[in-house]
């Protein structure tokens, strides 16, 4: 019952976090950004079974990829998230169709360490996907916290997005 209830709480979260991330959010001034990851970190390390104890070297290696892939998956997401203040300084976030890319490349990652473990007859938990998750959803709620807090709301009433100032790469027109 236990790899029913992980994955019924690992699509649940999925949806419930990319359904959101894609509609404009306030971005709370609050420190508790943490909580949901280390919440899902819990419930992944509360079993014993994160690693096939017949096949330690190769689960060991698959949880270490599905770590790093969801460590890459959460900068990349942080990353192209849309970030901005209103004239009131409150900052906001949503996520882009390049988010929704990276979203896309780290299942299909995912899938295929799946399949990698299938072909070596490594006993695959959901613990490993689960740690894999907050390890994205860390990532990324921190990264976006980072980024919020350089944002500064201007006193003509327009604010500034991240990354204003940079000078964009101007392209040659051809005749």
């Amino acid at each position: 019952m236990s790899g029913l209830v992980n994955a019924v709480v690992i699509c649940a979260v999925a949806v419930l976090v990319i359904a959101r991330q894609f509609r404009a959010r306030r971005i709370s001034a609050d420190r508790r950004w943490w909580i949901v990851p280390a919440v899902l970190a819990f419930m992944a390390l509360r079993g014993p079974g994160v690693i096939d104890p017949h096949h330690e070297d190769a689960a060991s290696f698959l949880l270490g990829a599905e770590l790093l892939i969801g460590l890459a998956i959460g900068a990349g997401w942080g990353w192209t998230t849309r970030i901005w203040t209103e004239p009131d300084g409150v900052a906001w976030s949503k996520s882009t169709k390049a988010a929704g890319a990276i979203w896309t490349a780290g299942i299909c990652l995912r899938l295929g360490l799946f399949g990698i473990g299938a072909l070596l007859g490594v006993r695959q938990d959901s613990s490993a996907l689960l740690l894999g998750l907050a390890a994205t959803l860390l990532v990324r709620s921190g990264f976006v916290a980072w980024r919020a807090q350089s944002l500064q709301p201007t006193p003509n009433g327009q604010g500034p997005e991240y990354g204003d100032g940079v000078a964009l790469a101007r392209l040659k027109e051809r005749v």
